[in-house]
């Protein structure tokens, strides 16, 4: 249950990281014909992002660790910015246009479910506990 909350709110957070990017490049469900496909769009891209963030990312981070050290931590936004821009390639769907859009949406989407990811856990355990 707590795994498909954490999917659901990074769903959400996918798109309001989309609405607010918009102009930027970023776009979902541009092929969609209703507010159901824009939602399962969400759904499978933030799918694919948890699962690309869980299996590449660390692949990367060890690989580009050299790099990450001399920028002091700095390259990890560009290695969150290709694994957001990784997305399009297996979600139909799903738009991003170009890297700027790319880095605004992996800083943008870390900020919005950062919080509710600890909402969600908060809220997970205080129901276990009590």
């Amino acid at each position: 249950m707590h795994l498909l909350l954490r999917w659901i709110v990074s769903a959400v957070a996918l798109l309001v990281t989309v609405f607010v990017g918009r102009s930027l490049g970023l776009q979902i469900g541009f092929m969609a014909t209703g507010d159901l496909e824009i939602l399962k769009t969400a759904l499978e891209a933030a799918l694919v992002i948890g699962l690309l963030n869980a299996f590449v990312r660390p692949i990367v981070k060890f690989i580009a660790l050299p790099i990450t050290c001399l920028t002091l931590g700095l390259f990890s936004l560009v290695i969150n910015a290709g694994l957001f821009s990784l997305t399009p390639y297996i979600v139909h769907g799903f738009r991003v246009i170009g890297f700027l859009p790319a880095l605004f949406g992996s800083i943008v989407m870390s900020i919005i479910s950062g919080p509710l990811n600890w909402l969600v856990d908060a809220t997970v355990e205080k129901k276990r506990d009590g």
